[in-house]
């Protein structure tokens, strides 16, 4: 399994080892250990960019996934954060950054897998269930 993190933000104190290993733990949970991830923690200006670009939503959001498409089985996808946007959330539900960052990261591999919450409220409680559960591995010691 590879995963690599690249930190292109300034505001938010989040350690890329950290996010690497959250990301390690949820894969390894799903059964993916032969893929590759990127993630990329970025400030809201460069998430908004890549809202309205690729998605024609010009706002910033939480987090973004992009699925690797082609015949190479390896690499999953990308998974881009928003440390601004998920840090205000953190605060919001009385919860830790990491914690947060943890849970972006297991929506956006879903995501990578195919999950989608917008398909309906039985698919929307399938994926919520499965990040609470991904979440706990990706935080345990």
């Amino acid at each position: 399994m590879e995963v690599t993190v690249q930190d292109r933000q300034k505001r938010q104190r989040i350690s890329p080892r950290d996010v690497r290993r959250m990301a390690e733990r949820i894969l390894g949970a799903l059964g993916l250990q032969d893929r590759e991830l990127s993630v990329l923690l970025v400030d809201d200006d460069e998430i908004r960019e890549l809202n309205r670009r690729y998605l024609g939503r010009d706002r910033p959001t939480n987090v973004i996934a992009f699925p690797m498409e082609g015949p190479h089985p390896r690499p999953l996808g990308d998974v881009v954060i928003s440390t601004e946007t998920a840090e205000r959330e953190a605060e919001e539900g009385g919860i830790s950054l990491k914690e947060e960052v943890a849970l972006l990261l297991a929506h956006g591999i879903l995501h990578l897998l195919g999950y989608d919450h917008e398909r309906g409220p039985e698919e929307a409680r399938r994926m919520e269930e499965e990040e609470e559960r991904l979440v706990k591995v990706a935080l345990s010691p």
